[in-house]
């Protein structure tokens, strides 16, 4: 084997590796495991780079095809870079780690498009990610049931596997669900429905990922995130309804496996699994407004609402070129209520969080990262000639959505492991539809 193929395969193993590591120190939510987040995705970054040299196509038409989607993070790190150093930030330790993760997802983003180009590696990326959340799934919820949350002295009620937050497991298996989702969509061997199909499904070895979407699925309901359930399954129906329109033929197939996955998961598991607890809390929340000093001002027994409400002058203040990357920990409790007595380390809404410290100038570019992602996502889930394209489409479709609605309560951008596994899901959005195809014993591509 050549050196350069070594180089590719060590790099391809050790991405896959990664992706797997990340979650388990806690989200990669301490300063230990992002300095090791980021020396890893260096060392694979400089392998990478290795292994490009002397080909006649270094980047290939996917990064091509993607070209735009990275300038638009390089415009991102530069930003936060002039904001550290020329004294912007009011936090200059904390944007000056921001960026390195900064850097570290954008060349986390072009490795994966430049490893994952074909079709047989994209399948083992999303069963990978499948994987991982599945085992994420169950060690939290072994974790509820056993009575035991190792890593902790104390026992908990909810499930977080290895995160500190449950709402930072719910956002890692939305991601994870909607590659497990994705892939049994791909995975169709288009065949008419029927019964004999249907006990193929059952019996098959796509019965081991239905398994785990199973898995995953009560992992979720037990972490009780209102807003992680509540986006996950806002999600499925939305995207899954536009994919049982758009295809219409095997439109039979496609509605009964999503229906199924919804009734039997949902509404029949997952009551077993604390899907009425679940329901306690969202019913639970109440929001009241009253005029106060000739202003309207919304106050919540949820003191999310109010931590993310109190953080509005901020972001009057330093809308255009934001209070630094990371710093909000630092700002914030000149901003914060009375009433808001504990510690807050993030706004709970991470576009308040981005808008804030990043500022109009940093955010914009992020924002259409995001939205070219999700307009590649949807282009590969309109082909209807190909279904693994509009399988692997819809997978970043529905995590993308999911993520974005959870993003409005919670801060799992902020988490590395979840940040870096996005970044990975708006890379596979792009390969959806600019994957090399290896294989041609199929009718259909």
């Amino acid at each position: 084997m050549e050196k350069r193929s070594i180089l590719d395969s060590f790099v391809y193993v050790g991405l896959l590796g990664l992706l797997l590591w990340l979650p388990l120190p806690l989200g990669s939510n301490r300063d230990w495991s992002v300095g090791l987040l980021v020396l890893l995705v260096s060392l694979l970054g400089t392998l990478w780079a290795w292994s490009r040299l002397d080909k006649e196509r270094p980047f290939g038409r996917v990064l091509a095809a993607a070209g735009p989607m990275v300038a638009l993070l390089l415009a991102t790190q530069a930003w936060v870079a002039a904001q550290w150093w020329l004294g912007l930030s009011l936090d200059v330790g904390a944007t000056f780690q921001y960026l390195m993760l900064g850097l570290a997802y954008t060349l986390l983003f072009v490795m994966v498009l430049s490893v994952f180009h074909t079709r047989r590696r994209l399948t083992v990326l999303l069963a990978v990610l499948v994987a991982s959340g599945t085992l994420q799934a169950f060690v939290g919820t072994f974790m509820v049931l056993s009575n035991l949350e190792w890593g902790f002295l104390t026992s908990k009620a909810v499930a977080t596997g290895t995160f500190v937050n449950r709402n930072h497991l719910a956002g890692y298996l939305e991601i994870t669900l909607a590659c497990g989702i994705g892939l049994m969509m791909a995975l169709r061997d288009g065949q008419p429905f029927n019964l004999k199909a249907l006990l193929e499904l059952v019996m098959s070895p796509k019965a081991r990922l239905r398994i785990a979407l199973v898995i995953m699925v009560i992992g979720l309901v037990m972490t009780r995130s209102r807003m992680g359930n509540t986006a996950f399954f806002i999600s499925l129906v939305v995207i899954g309804s536009t994919f049982i329109l758009l295809n219409k033929q095997n439109r039979l197939r496609n509605a009964v496996l999503l229906s199924s996955f919804i009734a039997i998961d949902i509404l029949v598991i997952s009551q077993f699994f604390g899907l009425d607890e679940l329901k306690q809390r969202l019913s639970a929340t109440q929001v009241e407004v009253q005029l106060v000093e000739g202003q309207l001002r919304a106050s919540s027994n949820d003191l999310r609402d109010d931590a993310y409400r109190d953080a509005l002058p901020a972001l009057e203040q330093h809308w255009l070129t934001g209070s630094g990357a990371g710093s909000f920990e630092a700002i914030f409790p000149q901003y914060a209520g009375p009433e808001l007595l504990g510690h807050f380390d993030h706004a709970h809404n991470d576009f308040i969080q981005f808008a804030l410290e990043y500022g109009l100038l940093g955010t914009l570019p992020l924002a259409a990262f995001v939205l070219l992602a999700l307009w590649h996502a949807l282009r590969a889930l309109w082909q209807r000639e190909s279904w693994y394209r509009s399988g692997v489409g819809f997978a970043a479709c529905m995590g993308i959505v999911s993520l974005m609605i959870h993003s409005f309560t919670d801060f799992n951008l902020q988490i590395p492991a979840n940040a870096a596994t996005f970044v990975v899901l708006c890379a596979i959005a792009v390969l959806a539809g600019k994957h090399d195809k290896t294989r041609t014993n199929r009718t259909r591509h």
